[in-house]
């Protein structure tokens, strides 16, 4: 009997996307597997954080299709794109920070209802014991690495399908990173799918399923993480210069 084959969970299909006349993503086509996390890789400027951008709706594609499990979300507003399971960290800080860690919750459930992001908030603290004993401090006066800790745990309130998260280790100490790595993988581990773009890519290409490696905004190599990691390329892909395209 005939296996079928799994929907993809994302599909970029000839995607391109920019800012006015400046197309970043250029006839871009790619597909991420579900449950799977997968590393986007490219010199600054490759259009990596582009890519979760325009998935999560900040940018709207000028030609082109978006998958998520086979439906298609080309266009689609944030707030669908939430409603669907799609949840987006992105770069640098984004907390209210005279607000404290609860409040900064709580406004992350705001699509949720009061009810049910109460009832989620304690769960979602499990995973990260320090912000859970700051839970009335303002945002301001935790630490970077806490910081992090809490934008990503208001993403996990929504109990995301795809979480997109971008550069997740900027600014946190090397063992806080092998913590925020622990816990994507164990998010994928449980089904999450996981799009990501990280500085660090040795360190992500250990939990990482696939690499997707990108110049000007086109696709140049897609293959299992574990493959890169002993690649001669992998340097070259991500300060400049891609590798020759995999046959």
């Amino acid at each position: 009997m005939t296996q079928t084959p799994e929907i993809p969970c994302i599909v970029f299909d000839d995607v391109v996307a920019g800012y006015k006349d400046f197309m970043i993503l250029n006839n871009l086509s790619f597909q991420v597997r579900k449950g799977s996390i997968t590393l986007l890789l490219g010199p600054n400027g490759a259009g990596k954080s582009t890519v979760l951008k325009t998935l999560f709706g900040l940018l709207k594609p000028q030609q082109g299709r978006i998958a998520l499990d086979g439906q298609d979300i080309t266009g689609a507003s944030q707030t669908d794109l939430l409603a669907r399971g799609i949840a987006f960290v992105p770069q640098g800080r984004n907390l209210f920070p005279q607000l404290t860690v609860w409040q900064n919750l709580e406004l992350g459930g705001i699509t949720l209802g009061a009810k049910t992001t109460h009832e989620r908030i304690p769960e979602v603290l499990e995973f990260f014991p320090r912000v859970k004993e700051r839970i009335h401090s303002q945002a301001s006066a935790l630490s970077g690495g806490e910081q992090k800790q809490l934008e990503i745990g208001r993403a996990l309130l929504l109990r995301p399908k795809v979480l997109l998260i971008d550069e997740p280790s900027i600014g946190l100490s090397p063992i806080l990173v092998q913590d925020v790595f622990k816990l994507l993988k164990r998010l994928a581990s449980e089904g999450t799918t996981v799009l990501m773009v990280e500085q660090n890519v040795k360190s992500a290409l250990k939990i990482a399923d696939d690499a997707i490696a990108l110049e000007s905004g086109r696709l140049v190599l897609h293959k299992p993480a574990g493959e890169l990691l002993s690649d001669p390329h992998i340097e070259r892909l991500f300060l400049g210069g891609a590798a020759p395209k995999a046959a």
